[in-house]
């Protein structure tokens, strides 16, 4: 059972990993400063960031220890999310960008502050 978990966990960050490589081009293309780094070929971490402007900057990290999502402005953090809570304001994001809302117009995308 815990073998087959095991498996199934892996799968899905992967799966995480490749999403967030997409969207990062979707994001490039639509004008955001983003990236998305990967570590080996195995695709069982990541490291992407987007700049949404006026030095806001979103960094979400995934990797076999957990996943993250962070919210800065001005250098300092506003937001740290992890697990379930991350993967709901990185949908957030992917929401922005599937409604072609451009830099300029982003709204903030905070929703609590730490």
């Amino acid at each position: 059972m815990f073998l087959r978990l095991a498996e199934q966990h892996r799968q899905y960050v992967q799966d995480l990993v490749m999403n967030l490589q997409a969207l990062a081009t979707v994001l490039e293309r639509r004008g955001y400063l983003a990236s998305c780094y990967t570590c080996g070929g195995q695709m069982s971490s990541a490291s992407f960031m987007v700049s949404l402007g006026d030095n806001h900057l979103i960094r979400f990290l995934v990797s076999d220890y957990g996943i993250t999502w962070t919210e800065m402005r001005d250098d300092r953090e506003l937001m740290k999310l992890e697990g379930a809570e991350a993967i709901s304001q990185l949908q957030e994001l992917a929401n922005l960008v599937k409604h072609s809302v451009s830099p300029n117009e982003s709204p903030i995308l905070l929703s609590k502050k730490v």
